[in-house]
């Protein structure tokens, strides 16, 4: 449960670590809500899946126990994180995590830049990434277990 994570990462100082991550084009890594930074680029061959979510999306929370499986059951091809669409931090994020059940890491700052897409239209959205840090496919809609282990056997 993400109760008892520590809560250093406040908007302005995601704001500010996603305008260095953007200019420093990301090889530091992006920061975790949970603390620690994430590289998308991986010497393991692991994908990395970017999944976007929303407290009010259905859709959503009927997928979030498939990505919490994958991870859980995956953790050597492929590392699963989450990204709030409606950019909520702090106390509000955290209750939203538990109150849905992530189980996988989330980012501090959305990295749809380092890719030049739009923010997503149509929720839930997840971007497949290989492990060089490019973007493979852009999944619409909620994924099963099995569409999405497509991606990592």
């Amino acid at each position: 449960m993400h109760t008892s994570l520590p809560r250093r990462i406040t908007p302005l100082y995601a704001l500010l670590i996603g305008l260095v991550m953007t200019a420093c084009g990301g090889d530091a890594g992006y920061p975790l809500i949970e603390g620690g930074s994430y590289n998308f680029k991986n010497s393991q061959g692991k994908y990395t899946l970017i999944n976007y979510w929303a407290e009010w999306c259905k859709p959503c929370r009927i997928e979030i126990p498939e990505l919490n499986r994958l991870a859980a059951e995956h953790p050597d091809q492929v590392t699963v994180l989450g990204v709030n669409y409606d950019n909520e931090q702090g106390e509000v994020l955290h209750r939203q995590l538990d109150k849905l059940g992530i189980q996988f890491k989330s980012l501090a700052v959305d990295p749809r830049a380092e890719w030049e897409l739009e923010r997503a239209q149509v929720l839930p959205e997840t971007l497949v990434i290989n492990s060089d840090g490019e973007l493979v496919k852009r999944l619409i809609g909620p994924q099963t277990l099995e569409s999405l282990k497509a991606f990592v056997e």
